[in-house]
């Protein structure tokens, strides 16, 4: 999946998969580096998406406060 497409529902859809399946009993050690490094990634778009969008309701809240 293409991070510039992944909007934060689909990270965190996506995280949810990732969990379950290293939470499963057989997991292949392999696979587990793979599954944590886009983990990784993918928490690391939340944070950016989040930080937007805390940056655009901050830019709001003072454009109100100014009116």
């Amino acid at each position: 999946m293409d991070d510039d497409q992944t909007d934060y529902a689909g990270a965190l859809g996506e995280l949810q998969a990732i969990l379950s399946e290293l939470e499963g009993e057989a997991v292949d050690v392999d696979v587990l580096a793979v599954r944590v490094a886009r983990a990784d990634e993918l928490l690391t778009l939340c944070r950016e998406r989040l930080e937007a969008a805390r940056v655009q309701v901050v830019k709001v809240v003072a454009a109100a406060d100014d009116a």
